[in-house]
């Protein structure tokens, strides 16, 4: 008996995955989507999304999620639960082995898998994520206008977080645990000389305080002079532990591409491990991975924006270009008679 053949398989069910099913789906390309260890990807954490386009009152981020399962599944995606432990792309068909224990073969694959905001570890995080304490400003700072928030970090994301939470918040402080920034120096000028930015220096974040009912209401801080004071607390040396009254906290200390199974592939990644791809004669950008077949959307490949509206766009042009090439690719066996014999022989 022939092991089925999917023309298209989604890896990962936030907006980007979600967004590539409909299109998939609305092509007739009967798209088999993996929902991942996290369905519905970081928006889920959000609990308002207020700048999606098309919805002026905002939405509820898992609202928004829901949503796109349901519009997906309408045009006739399948959703499966399971994740991607690895896979085999270095000819057709693709074999993809999931964390369910069965394998899976596919013409076509979309890696939309996100990546993964590194979380601090502090007490109270679990609780209060996106109940005050957030991964992203652009998100998030507008419901803290007038508040004192923190940004944990010291790279250029956090100087970027800072100073966009600056145009609301009443004071930003920058909690780093060293007395010197990694941002390039032109960021960290423009962080240090906004008069709302503050930088508290060889400090770092033990615990958050608040509840899911009245958000972030305050914070726990350990200093050393000499740096990492989280480290010398937990080893029971003397350090300075402080409480602050905030309204909010941001976490800035990078995302981790969910790109694991795809590290002894023929995807490109760069040395952050985000999938790369290429341009494609006169297009301006195109989704398509150095792998046949393999597409990449969503934060996955950028790491630069990070936005749902930037996700959903990716998704959109990976199924748009994964419909294209498996279009390609029957024209041209279409075209080969050897090819079509050689597959009936199979």
């Amino acid at each position: 008996m022939t092991e089925e053949i999917q023309d298209l398989v989604i890896a990962g069910s936030g907006v980007a995955g979600l967004s590539a099913a409909v299109y998939a789906a609305r092509a007739d390309l009967d798209p088999l989507v993996l929902e991942g260890d996290e369905p519905g990807g970081q928006l889920t954490l959000t609990t308002d999304v207020e700048n999606y386009l098309g919805f002026p009152d905002g939405v509820g981020g898992m609202e928004l999620i829901q949503r796109g399962k349901e519009q997906a599944e309408q045009f006739g995606a399948e959703f499966r639960h399971g994740s991607i432990e690895s896979a085999e792309l270095d000819e057709q068909p693709l074999e993809l082995s999931i964390s369910t224990g069965e394998s899976l073969l596919t013409r076509a694959l979309i890696v939309a898998t996100g990546a993964s905001a590194r979380w601090v570890g502090a007490e109270g995080e679990d609780e209060l994520m996106g109940y005050g304490l957030s991964t992203c400003a652009t998100c998030d700072g507008a419901f803290h206008r007038g508040d004192d928030v923190l940004v944990v970090g010291g790279g250029d994301s956090a100087m970027e977080e800072a100073l966009f939470l600056a145009k609301f918040a009443d004071s930003v402080t920058v909690v780093h645990r060293r007395d010197e920034l990694r941002a390039s120096e032109i960021m960290a000028d423009r962080a240090r000389n906004h008069d709302s930015v503050e930088f508290v220096w060889n400090t770092e974040l033990l615990a958050i305080k608040g509840s899911q009912e009245k958000g972030v209401t305050g914070a726990t801080l350990v200093f050393h002079l000499d740096g990492y004071p989280a480290q010398k607390y937990e080893a029971g040396e003397d350090v300075k532990v402080e409480e602050v009254e905030v309204g909010g906290v941001f976490y800035a200390i990078g995302h981790e591409p969910n790109t694991d199974f795809l590290r002894d592939t023929h995807v490109d990644l760069d040395d952050n491990g985000y999938v790369q791809t290429s341009t494609a004669g006169d297009a301006w950008a195109t989704t398509a991975t150095a792998a046949d077949g393999v597409f990449g959307a969503g934060d996955v490949m950028d790491r630069e924006y990070q936005q749902a509206v930037t996700a959903a766009g990716m998704g959109s042009m990976a199924a748009l270009d994964a419909e294209e090439w498996l279009e390609s690719v029957d024209a041209a066996s279409a075209e080969s008679p050897e090819a079509v014999a050689t597959e009936a022989d199979d």
